[in-house]
């Protein structure tokens, strides 16, 4: 028998009746706020993302669709670099203007954002040229950038000539690639790669003082 005292119980373990003077406990329902909580299922949930993931899948189907699939060239803009290179730079940078949108900017590298005043700034644009080939303009007023260095060294002199009213040093490159260089101030200019004499002869004389 249950001691005395002591709540008893039902066969089975169930509880007994309960005594006389305690309260019957009573199912209190979840807040409000609990309630809605709860019915946030993962159901829910991917149905609010839909319209982000509409929204994204939009995005990349117009970006596929202005891409010509017969052309892999991926143009890039310059305008940025240029000015950030142009602010940054202790130089009055040259940059190239007036060229034809047959020459078509590939890459474009500079270190101006992490510049501070004074320090040596170097700027680096590629194209594709009208022949289908490949030329790159490097500026800047740091004599160990590797982006100069990487270009100028185990070249051989191939005398001098004149470009844009400018006379340019000419160099061949250890891959056979022709090179013009020349100082502009505390800058050193160099014009290269794979385009032909003329289309880098183009190159070169089309820089100008950079404006907005």
């Amino acid at each position: 028998m249950p001691e005395s005292g002591q709540q008893g119980q039902q066969p089975g373990g169930a509880p007994g009746p309960t005594p006389a003077g305690a309260t019957a406990p009573v199912d209190v329902p979840a807040p409000p706020a609990v309630d809605r909580m709860q019915r946030f299922t993962a159901a829910n949930m991917i149905r609010s993302l839909v319209p982000l993931v509409l929204g994204c899948l939009l995005v990349v189907g117009v970006a596929a669709l202005r891409q010509n699939p017969d052309d892999p060239v991926r143009e890039v803009d310059t305008t940025s670099a240029e000015r950030t290179a142009a602010e940054r730079a202790s130089y009055e940078l040259l940059v190239p203007r007036g060229l034809s949108d047959d020459w078509r900017p590939t890459s474009v590298r500079t270190n101006a954002g992490q510049a501070t005043v004074g320090d040596p700034v170097t700027l680096q644009i590629g194209w594709l040229t009208p022949e289908q080939e490949f030329a790159q303009y490097v500026v800047s007023d740091d004599p160990e950038a590797t982006a100069l260095t990487d270009l100028l060294e185990d070249t051989t002199e191939d005398g001098t000539e004149q470009v844009g009213g400018e006379s340019w040093q000419r160099l061949t490159t250890e891959r056979g690639e022709a090179l013009l260089t020349r100082s502009e101030g505390a800058a050193t200019l160099v014009v290269t790669g794979s385009a032909s004499d003329a289309e880098l002869d183009a190159l070169a004389g089309s820089l100008q003082p950079y404006a907005p």
